[in-house]
């Protein structure tokens, strides 16, 4: 019974699960980064859309405890989905134009930052008691994101709008699974983002983008991108899972993880697969790189250390 307890007790880990799922993001943005140098996933309307529409599958939840939790909580959680696929947008649209290293090192710094402030005034718990880790994660993120000369006044823009996006939208998450089960508030969330992207089709120019793009993307890049997609589906589950065992800034600061293995990954296809896409490693630019990403594994460490991970608070 003992290791069946402790089982179940990692398995409901807030700070574990959120770690997992942003492995699995990041492996999930590296294989975006590819996919939208692609003849027929370039569009980024079209990309944003099917992130959004393929979401509807989480109504499969439905049998398994959801109950409606008033008006209140509904519209927070419809409110988060719609901001979730809105701040994506900014999200990809910075992963295209830059580097994936230093664009979602970026994110790493400023949306746990925004989620923090944010959750000041609404949350009990801003930083879940984790002061120390929550500052070396989100210190890894604005290292990496410094690590080079950066055009600030054509990358801010995008990197500040989606992590203020994905901040409040945590946020809402959270107020959310504060207030009923996990179930009832991911359902409402992801019928949020499906109905956003939905709306999509409305412009006639936008809705001309999507189907014209979707119609001659080639088999071969459809069949990868869903594939991603379902990769990227699980991660996201597990972080807003996550959120509802975890406050929200320490998720969001746990996001390091993701350019740990972005920064890796990306080092990798240069070397090897530069043709995919290829990133700036020269050696002052690799040093603060790796340095960066031991703030990372030392937040972590720290709030193992204080037995965040093993005692499942």
């Amino acid at each position: 019974m003992t290791l069946i307890h402790t089982v179940e007790k990692l398995a409901l880990n807030g700070i574990l699960i959120a770690i997992i799922a942003h492995v699995m993001i990041g492996i999930s943005l590296l294989w975006d980064k590819c996919l939208l140098k692609r003849k027929g996933t370039q569009n980024l309307l079209a990309y944003v859309f099917w992130l959004g529409a393929i979401s509807v599958f989480a109504l499969l939840l439905i049998p398994f405890g959801f109950h409606w939790p008033g008006w209140t909580l509904t519209g927070l959680a419809f409110a988060a989905g719609l901001l979730d696929l809105i701040a994506s947008y900014f999200y990809y649209s910075a992963l295209k134009s830059g580097e994936a290293s230093d664009e979602l090192a970026a994110m790493g710094g400023f949306a746990p930052v925004f989620t923090a402030l944010i959750s000041i005034p609404l949350l009990e718990e801003p930083l879940g008691g984790e002061l120390a880790g929550f500052v070396l994660l989100t210190l890894g993120g604005f290292l990496m994101f410094f690590a080079e000369k950066r055009p600030l006044k054509k990358m801010l823009p995008k990197i500040l709008l989606a992590a203020s996006g994905f901040a409040l939208m945590n946020v809402l998450q959270k107020i959310v699974f504060n207030g009923t089960n996990f179930v009832s508030g991911y359902v409402f969330f992801t019928l949020g983002t499906f109905i956003g992207s939905m709306a999509m089709l409305v412009p006639p120019s936008w809705r001309g983008q999507i189907l014209e793009t979707s119609e001659k993307a080639p088999p071969t890049n459809k069949f990868w991108y869903m594939v991603n997609r379902f990769l990227a589906g699980v991660g996201s589950f597990l972080v807003v899972f996550a959120l509802s065992r975890a406050a929200p800034s320490l998720v969001q600061a746990i996001a390091g993880v993701r350019y740990v293995v972005i920064f890796v990954g990306a080092y990798l296809v240069t070397q090897f697969e530069p043709q995919w896409f290829r990133e700036d490693f020269r050696k002052p630019v690799l040093i603060i790189k790796a340095a960066a990403t031991c703030l990372v594994v030392a937040g972590l460490v720290v709030m193992g250390m204080h037995g965040r991970i093993s005692s499942g608070r």
